[in-house]
């Protein structure tokens, strides 16, 4: 996957975010633990959300039409579900400018799909992923050519405050981009989950056995990241022949076991992906 390089990154004056669902509120904790930003706006039509209950530096507004025509926001950032960005995006034509950014992280939602909305705009689209809430996400971004350098290190700075980030060229990988990290945390639950319930099945008790899988996922997640070794190379180290693990190993790579299971996982969130961009 290719990178490039932005310039050097610098912090918001004022940050408009369009969303303040699951994803939205998981980047803007994440912006504001890490001061990403002079400023917050937040447009969410349902209200403060309780988690915000004692949030300073934000100004909630439910629509828009509420701000003023004046307001001169460096990013916008629409985090909203792409069922409805494109009735949201014309209300946002009014701050089109060359020096404002239009962040997108709606899932399918092509560039050229949000330039009909907004015209000749600065655009970014990106696929961040929930751990972005503990400054543990992942994002892919893809920027249009009327992104300048600086606005690039804007975005890498906004992305920073929230775990790592890489680029791509080619927007079409975008959507594998979804498929993989995007959606890859719900994978990972349910990872948790269904080995949680297998040892409540072997006869652990429920507790115990959510905290076991739950740490398990957690400590081994963090020693492949750390690890110089390939995962394959971390697996065979906890696998001795004739031994327990290779006995689960046998059925979990069987012909129709995980990997099956995750490339078609992984197709259909893709073929998703795509979909939502029509």
């Amino acid at each position: 996957m290719p990178e490039r390089t932005a310039s050097a990154a610098r912090k918001a004056d004022t940050l408009l975010l369009v969303g303040c669902g699951q994803m939205g509120s998981a980047m803007l904790r994440g912006w504001m633990v890490r001061d990403a930003a002079a400023g917050f706006i937040a447009i969410e039509p349902a209200g403060l959300p309780a988690s915000f209950a004692d949030a300073a530096g934000i100004a909630w507004h439910a629509a828009a039409e509420e701000l003023p025509d004046d307001l001169t926001p460096d990013a916008v950032v629409f985090a909203v579900k792409p069922q409805i960005i494109n009735d949201v995006l014309p209300a946002y034509r009014r701050w089109v400018r060359p020096q404002t950014l239009f962040l997108s992280i709606a899932a399918g939602i092509t560039i050229s799909g949000i330039a009909r909305h907004l015209g000749e705009a600065a655009i970014i689209r990106t696929m961040p992923n929930t751990p972005a809430a503990i400054g543990r996400g992942i994002t892919v971004a893809c920027a249009n050519p009327l992104v300048t350098l600086e606005q690039r290190g804007l975005c890498e700075a906004l992305l920073a405050a929230i775990g790592e980030s890489a680029w791509v060229e080619d927007e079409a990988l975008l959507d594998p981009v979804t498929a993989v990290s995007g959606s890859g945390p719900a994978y990972v639950f349910l990872l948790i989950e269904a080995l949680a319930e297998a040892g409540e099945h072997a006869g652990l008790p429920a507790d115990l056995a959510l905290r076991l899988a739950r740490e398990t996922v957690a400590g081994s997640g963090e020693l492949a990241r750390l690890s110089q070794e390939n995962p394959a190379r971390l697996r065979e180290a906890v696998t001795s022949p004739g031994g327990t693990t290779r006995a689960a190993l046998d059925v979990l790579m069987a012909k129709d076991g995980l990997a099956r299971l995750l490339d078609r996982a992984v197709a259909a969130a893709t073929k998703r992906s795509r979909e939502l961009a029509n």
